[in-house]
């Protein structure tokens, strides 16, 4: 019967049924057959609601909403590729850094590629880069900002695992600018030896570009430097990135107007944390109901029959959070993560690095096929097939899989600045 249940609830799913939905659903079933009082789950969201760390969901994804409507992007873009664009393979490189920070801001792979692919797109093809490896890049970079603060990503993590934001925020910066720069190695690379056009270091562009983007530039500073600093916390600094970009972009800049945008701006982002917010008070209600019934011990009893190292552990996790990670980003973090914490402190893996593994997985889930979101996206966004989108983010694919395992055998690379 419980089988039955578990098949025609992911069935609704598939024919468009929400997940909160049929998180609620499976949780009264739940709740019902241990006979267990309903009430409980009404517990688990007065808990959500009294976390002192929730306001930073809101305030996160307001601040990235409002710079992923005001002319912002293209001021990060011109400025990376002022500092960059004079290599082989530069615009590669300005391309890595400007969607890594704008997915970071904004906590959304999607956005990315549908706001700035079409802008960057044309400029890769008109530098005379190769269409696949302009493809792959950009679908590479829709998600590649997620382990930078304050990704929205890692915030959730932290709310659902009950590890410190704060930490997460800090241990997230070594391995993302791993990646970002074994990405950049292989830009270079391929930007050798090509019939493109060269264009010169112009120290005048430099510095045009820069006071362009003066009031963003301090920005991830002001963030990452704060909180690693101790000056204020990932809530205090919420408020703060909030504050700040509302001030440059309807104020200074006054690409958005604070009584005609700011409003709309408003609410397409409290709809997404709505969104969230109803899966989490579901799934913290479905939280309960597995420790109490025990099932992360069992899952651990399990695995542990077939698995006893530590290593092997770590390499079926990867393989388990790739295939998980396809679906979609919050409802992945929701679901699994208070399955595969408990199981994976058994075998001592540090809390904190778990995160990072798991939003590196997270990133690349978003690439690997054949339902990885970015994928489609980028299938859409550049009306290619999406076949022809698969072959060209393979190679990218590769080099972030490489990244993955030295990232998981090597906590220290995710630890260190932590400690």
């Amino acid at each position: 019967m419980t089988l039955l249940f578990i098949a025609m609830l992911a069935v609704l799913m598939f024919l468009g049924l929400p997940v909160f939905t049929a998180i609620g659903a499976g949780t009264l079933a739940a709740f019902h057959r241990s006979g267990l009082d309903p009430s409980l789950i009404f517990v688990e969201l007065y808990r959500l609601a009294s976390l002192p760390a929730l306001i930073a969901i809101p305030l996160f994804t307001f601040a990235g909403y409002v710079l992923a409507e005001s002319k912002a992007p293209a001021r990060i873009l011109n400025l990376a590729n002022a500092l960059f664009g004079w290599l082989p393979g530069g615009l590669a490189i300005a391309t890595l850094i400007s969607t890594a920070l704008f997915t970071a801001f904004t906590g959304a792979s999607g956005v990315t590629i549908i706001a700035l692919g079409g802008l960057i797109y044309p400029m890769l093809l008109k530098e005379n880069y190769d269409e696949d490896f302009s493809l792959g890049l950009l679908t590479t970079t829709g998600s590649l900002g997620l382990l930078f603060p304050p990704s929205l990503p890692i915030i959730l993590y932290g709310l659902i695992a009950r590890v410190s934001i704060d930490k997460l925020f800090i241990a997230g910066l070594a391995p993302g600018l791993f990646l970002i720069a074994i990405l950049s190695a292989y830009s270079l690379l391929r930007g050798r030896g090509k019939n493109r056009p060269s264009v010169p270091f112009s120290r005048a562009a430099l510095l045009k570009s820069m006071k362009e983007a003066a009031w963003e530039i301090p920005l991830p500073f002001l963030i990452i430097g704060g909180i690693y600093a101790g000056f204020f916390t990932a809530t205090e600094a919420a408020s703060i990135m909030a504050f700040y970009v509302v001030a440059a972009e309807c104020f200074i800049y006054r690409d958005l107007s604070f009584t005609k945008d700011l409003p709309g701006v408003m609410v397409k982002s409290m709809a997404l944390v709505g969104a969230i917010l109803v899966v989490m008070g579901m799934a913290l209600g479905l939280t309960n109901y597995l420790i109490d019934a025990q099932i992360p011990m069992k899952m651990f009893d399990w695995v542990h029959r077939y698995i006893s190292q530590k290593w092997l552990f770590l390499a079926g996790l990867n393989v388990f959070l790739l295939i998980m990670n396809m679906i979609e980003m919050f409802s992945a973090i929701i679901i699994v993560v208070p399955l595969i914490v408990p199981v994976a402190l058994q075998y001592g893996v540090d809390p904190v690095h778990l995160g990072i593994l798991f939003l590196l997985n997270l990133e690349i889930g978003y690439m690997t096929a054949p339902f990885g979101l970015n994928l489609f996206l980028s299938s859409l966004r550049f009306e290619k097939p999406v076949t022809k989108i698969y072959r060209a983010a393979f190679p990218f694919w590769l080099i972030l899989l490489a990244a993955l395992a030295l990232v998981t055998y090597v906590p220290s690379l995710s630890l260190f600045l932590v400690r």
